[in-house]
């Protein structure tokens, strides 16, 4: 029996997609050669790397917006380091809700003087700052629109003049937003659109050449983007799963058939948190995540017993990080409904036998 898997990453991807990426590791496009072995160079990758960075505009509803797509490596942690170097002359700030936007902070120091608009770390991160002001004289305004280890999950976009840059590796697809508010999208592929590897970066085109410094070719965005992402070779089997899964995202009517789905699955297990008295969430919930529940016991004497009735219930990656203890169900695009509902039968089962 196949587990239900709530990890937070790499994460569960659609069946259809693990059976066609297994397909195309012997036999990619009927050439009798791996797609792991064929060149990257080759018509049939190039292909892939086009219709790829092509669909997830179209995802998006950018294209024809002045947007590129790229598809390059080092994840997200790597887009900390490429966006305060392409784009922060002078001053620019961040949105500081979680571990992930801690790190991108510290990195952006490296390249100019920083400024923490807001911060909800006096809380441990389990709630979104609001009623902040942004300075007009930034370079850009940096956020992360959901906190994976936290639950929280920004539901309103900035209002603000000055270019907004967004992490969204772990919610990229999984709502509708305006896209066209941003002036550069990254996210690791590894939450809702693929296997570790490879991180989509959208950026808009008259954002690059900004800065006076001189930027190393493999961090220089308009490199990439006048290369179509391939300056050098890039992660051909996560590019390939990553437009497999955008391909089945498609098929189910893109971003808003699926968030339909994100909020059955939210709905049920944040109503199973707040009636059950055995357990209580972490996140303020008006800024709950519809990818990540995190909550915890209100009885620690329970946890053994219900550690083994997950388990026994074939379900894995539940437990919380060491940041938030606990659990944390995450809920990505490719989770089933089932899957959460029968996590919710653990629960109420487990207040039955207390």
């Amino acid at each position: 029996m196949k587990k239900h898997n709530f990890s937070a990453g790499p994460s569960i991807l659609p069946q259809e997609v693990l059976k066609q990426a297994s397909d195309a590791v012997l036999n990619f496009n009927n050439l009798n050669l791996s797609l792991l072995e064929i060149s990257h160079r080759s018509k049939d990758f190039v292909d892939v790397m086009e219709e790829a960075r092509e669909l997830a505009l179209e995802l998006m509803g950018l294209e024809g917006k002045g947007y590129k797509a790229l598809f390059l490596q080092g994840g997200a942690s790597m887009q900390f380091v490429m966006a305060a170097y392409n784009l922060l002359e002078n001053k620019a700030g961040y949105l500081n809700t979680g571990t992930w936007s801690d790190k991108a902070i510290k990195e952006a120091k490296l390249f100019g003087e920083v400024v923490e608009v807001a911060s909800s770390k006096d809380k441990n991160f389990n709630y979104i700052p609001k009623n902040y002001s942004v300075p007009s004289d930034l370079d850009y305004l940096h956020v992360t629109t959901n906190n994976t280890i936290f639950g929280t999950q920004l539901k309103e976009i900035p209002q603000t003049d000055v270019p907004l840059i967004a992490d969204m590796s772990s919610d990229i697809f999984s709502r509708n937003i305006d896209f066209s508010k941003f002036g550069i999208i990254y996210a690791g592929a590894q939450k809702n659109m693929g296997p570790a590897g490879t991180t989509l970066v959208v950026i808009k085109e008259d954002l690059l050449g900004k800065v006076t410094r001189q930027i190393p070719n493999m961090l220089d965005y308009a490199q990439h983007v006048s290369k179509g992402s391939m300056y050098n070779t890039p992660p051909v089997f996560a590019v390939y799963v990553s437009l497999l899964t955008m391909r089945w995202l498609k098929s189910k009517g893109g971003i808003s058939a699926i968030e339909e789905e994100n909020e059955k699955k939210a709905t049920l297990i944040y109503s199973e948190i707040d009636l059950n008295p055995l357990f209580t969430g972490f996140a303020a919930k008006e800024d709950r995540s519809f990818m990540n529940a995190t909550f915890n016991l209100t009885e620690d004497n329970l946890k053994e017993t219900f550690d083994a009735m997950v388990k026994e219930a074939g379900i894995s990656g539940v437990n919380g990080h060491r940041s938030v203890g606990g659990y944390r169900a995450s809920m990505y695009n490719a989770l089933p409904l089932k899957s959460v509902g029968v996590l919710v039968d653990v629960m109420s089962e487990l207040e039955r036998k207390a």
